[in-house]
């Protein structure tokens, strides 16, 4: 039971580091002794020292003889930084009681088979599940070669995100589109059409202080963009994918207002190359806002991971009036998506409903 409420320490400062380490894992590291914690430690940001470490120069010479809780495998590679492993064995460690091992499959293990070389005492498992959950994220990206995709959006009663005209601000309340900044702090990018960007002109930030703005990519297959757009803006990053067959001269002047282009499929943006390219730039996740026809188009791609769905209690009405999912949508009922491990709260005035995508669905 005590290696239960250690890791659950361990894995709660991990969290203090939510959406700054990528594309790193959320680690936290606490080191005990007689039975108590005398040091703790977490990573901030990649490139920098990792939790172990930070945990190992707090606890000093008491760190000989004592256990170390870590949620991940300690890295026992040179990367960013020096490796972990060799740094709890120089620091006489006595024992390691690790939650899981390094998804990564190039590393996997190596960490583990360095400390029982050294003659550490390792243990492995304790709180798997709950491990894995909180970096779903990196599991994905670093095993599949993909960013972990989040889609979120605010509907009335009857599944409208916008009138018959197009009005949409706003449906959900304040403390709806609090969290939703929230997400999109925690979130690595945030994906949208160009139909939203023309339709809206967002700027696509994050207005909480000591927010952190998420890399902004447009799905824009003619690149219709216009220079003029807020997601122009220097406040963060800008990607706009486009199509082999996108006009040259408009896709310069996307250049030359600062934005990268990623070229994505030959007469319209395909998806999957989109975010095969996003996790080579060390995109980890992304928080997909868009309207209903990218929505569906992602969905229809099986790369949407999570859905976020805020419900206001209002009603539209209207068989023109926009809704959440829109595309050709799906023939038969066995074909619709489903989702796992669905979960309700109130926010405000609003519900929440959240839950992963079946098929998709990659913790236990």
């Amino acid at each position: 039971m005590s290696d239960e409420i250690f890791m659950r320490e361990t894995l709660r400062i991990a969290k203090n580091a939510l959406g700054r380490t990528s594309p790193n894992p959320l680690v936290g590291a606490v080191i005990v002794k007689d039975g108590k914690i005398i040091a703790e430690g977490w990573h901030r940001q990649a490139g920098t020292p990792h939790a172990e470490i930070h945990a190992l120069n707090m606890a000093g010479e008491l760190a000989k003889g004592a256990t170390l809780y870590v949620n991940l495998e300690p890295c026992s590679h040179f990367g960013r930084t020096p490796p972990c492993a060799k740094a709890i064995i120089d620091a006489g460690i006595k024992k390691v009681v690790a939650a899981m091992s390094d998804p990564n499959p190039k590393v996997a293990g190596r960490g583990f088979e360095l400390l029982k070389n050294a003659g550490i005492e390792v243990q492995v498992g304790v709180l798997a599940d709950e491990a894995e959950k909180l970096n779903e994220i990196f599991i994905k990206w670093i095993t599949k070669n993909l960013p972990f995709v989040t889609m979120k959006f605010a509907s009335s009663l009857d599944g409208k995100i916008a009138t018959f005209c197009g009005e949409s601000q706003w449906i959900s309340g304040i403390e709806s589109r609090k969290f939703v900044h929230h997400l999109r702090d925690i979130n690595d990018a945030i994906l949208v059409g160009v139909g939203t960007v023309l339709a809206d002109n967002p700027s696509l930030t994050t207005r909480l202080v000591e927010g952190k703005n998420p890399v902004r990519v447009i799905a824009d297959s003619n690149a219709r963009t216009s220079t003029d757009s807020k997601i122009l803006n220097k406040s963060a990053r800008t990607i706009i994918a486009v199509s082999e067959n996108a006009p040259r001269e408009k896709i310069s002047a996307l250049k030359n207002c600062g934005a990268e282009i990623i070229f994505a499929g030959n007469e319209r943006v395909d998806l999957k190359i989109l975010m095969r390219e996003l996790a080579k730039r060390e995109i980890t996740s992304v928080l997909v806002e868009g309207g209903g026809k990218i929505h569906f188009s992602m969905l229809q791609a099986g790369l949407v991971d999570k859905i976020y769905a805020f419900i206001a209690p209002k009603i539209i009405g209207g068989e023109k009036s926009l809704t959440a999912v829109e595309g050709i949508g799906f023939e038969k009922l066995s074909d619709a998506i489903e989702l796992k491990n669905f979960t309700s709260e109130k926010i405000g005035e609003d519900i929440l409903l959240s839950g992963y995508v079946k098929e998709n669905f990659n913790w236990k």
